[in-house]
């Protein structure tokens, strides 16, 4: 099993550019799709970006689709959110995750299959 640890949140302007990075401990790292999370205050948490296994195929959700890019090296058991044209609304706390995955170029969808999390990183974008 991988442990994760974000880190890369911090305050940005509106229109600015942020990369989130975490970093998995563990030999089994490129067993897992992984996805980032999100979390606002009063909010429940969004599934906002997946990539498969290999890093091959890469999804984003629809409010930060053409902003958002997730990616990932399995050389160095990292993956990356980066983060362009922020807006207030993109504020929370954003958590990192794996699934386990038995197809290498799948991307995990249902935000129920991942059940490893780091402890999250906050970023706030200020109007």
């Amino acid at each position: 099993q991988v442990q994760l640890v974000e880190f890369g949140g911090g305050l940005v302007q509106t229109g600015g550019s942020r990369t989130l990075s975490c970093t998995a401990s563990g030999r089994t790292f490129s067993n897992y799709a992984m996805g980032w999370f999100r979390q606002a205050p009063g909010k429940e948490r969004e599934y906002v970006a997946g990539v498969s296994r290999v890093g091959t195929r890469s999804w984003s959700t629809d409010s930060v689709k053409g902003r958002f890019t997730m990616s990932r090296d399995n050389d160095k058991n990292m993956v990356y959110l980066q983060m362009n044209g922020l807006k207030p609304e993109d504020s929370a706390v954003y958590y990192c995750a794996a699934a386990e995955s038995a197809y290498t170029d799948f991307i995990v969808y249902n935000p129920h299959e991942y059940n490893i999390w780091g402890q999250g990183t906050q970023v706030t974008v200020s109007s």
